[in-house]
C-alpha cells in the first residue's frame, strides 16, 4: 500500500470506530433510562453517575 492509501484506510477505520462508539453510547443511555439507572462517565478525571 502506498502512504496515501494507508492514510485513507486509517481515516476510514477511525471514522467507523467513532460512529460505532457514538451508537454504543446512545444505546447505553437508552438502556439506562429504560431501567432507571445512572450512566457512569468520567468528567475531569472523576467518575460521575449521571441521570440519562
Amino acid at each position: 500500500m502506498s502512504p496515501k492509501q494507508t492514510k485513507e484506510a486509517n481515516e476510514a477505520f477511525i471514522k467507523g470506530v467513532t460512529r460505532a462508539m457514538k451508537r454504543a453510547a446512545k444505546e447505553a443511555r437508552r438502556m439506562a433510562k429504560m431501567h432507571g439507572t445512572k450512566v457512569w462517565v468520567m468528567i475531569d478525571g472523576r467518575i460521575v453517575g449521571l441521570k440519562p
